[in-house]
């Protein structure tokens, strides 16, 4: 069985063109130097899993034709990743059913804090979205649909983010390192997803040349980079100059993934 991947976005938090920039990035009118907020979907079979929601979500689930939607996958409690959560309304419509969500108890707690209408239980507002919540961690995998998924825990600075690998494919956003036993989630990859923000250090993410290093040891067949910065520089210039292999992702990169 196989499965399709969609990067819906491969941008950082503020998007690219970042608002007021000038840059040659910003400026440019090449299609991959433009991205909406990082995001990715998985069709399998009649399945659409989405993995997180960002500011982005309604735009993404238009431009790629998401009519329904049976889950969404969050790595972490960021704004970039879950703000759009309000966005499943539609999908609440259409099926008369709760959006199964996935993710962390602390991403589940913050999603309670900032989406406190969605979860009221008294007087609750007509229309409002419906959410149920269905916590994971690092332990062990779970499944939607025809898909098992096994949660991999990377670091973002100081905060534990999840990743998730479905069969040979592996998704890895807002990552600056993976501990040791976590690694061996990583094994006979086919395809890699991993972030790579930037050229020069930071504290929460890998840089280009890290996250290049990174995917030399997982090994993967294809890595594809996401959540550049508009400092990335300009995607053809970069994307030329990356181990074979390697590249940059782009927005709407659609790619089969072996189950």
């Amino acid at each position: 069985m196989e499965a399709q991947v969609t990067l819906l976005g491969t941008g950082t938090s503020q998007g690219v063109p970042v608002i007021g920039c000038t840059c040659k990035v910003c400026t440019s009118n090449a299609p991959r130097d433009r991205r909406l907020r990082t995001a990715a979907l998985i069709r399998a079979g009649k399945q659409h899993i989405a993995i997180d929601c960002g500011p982005d979500f309604r735009a993404q689930m238009l431009r790629a034709g998401v009519a329904s939607l049976d889950a969404i996958l969050l790595t972490h409690q960021h704004n970039d990743h879950i703000i759009g959560l309000d966005d499943v309304r539609p999908f609440n419509f259409k099926s008369g059913a709760d959006m199964p969500v996935y993710c962390t108890e602390a991403v589940g707690q913050e999603l309670q804090q900032r989406f406190a209408y969605i979860f009221e239980t008294q007087n609750r507002y007509p229309g409002a979205p419906q959410v149920k919540l269905n916590y994971i961690d690092k332990s062990g995998p779970f499944r939607v649909g025809p898909l098992e998924i096994t949660p991999v825990e990377a670091m973002h600075g100081r905060m534990p983010v999840l990743g998730f690998r479905a069969g040979a494919f592996a998704y890895l956003t807002d990552v600056k390192e993976i501990a040791a036993p976590e690694r061996p989630k990583l094994h006979g990859l086919d395809t890699l997803v991993l972030s790579a923000l930037h050229h020069k250090p930071h504290h929460s993410h890998l840089t280009l040349e890290q996250a290049v290093a990174l995917a030399g040891e997982i090994g993967a067949r294809q890595t594809w980079f996401i959540h550049m910065s508009h400092h990335m520089g300009l995607h053809a210039e970069v994307d030329a100059s990356l181990p074979p292999g390697m590249n940059l992702g782009y927005d709407g990169l659609s790619f089969s993934i072996p189950l």
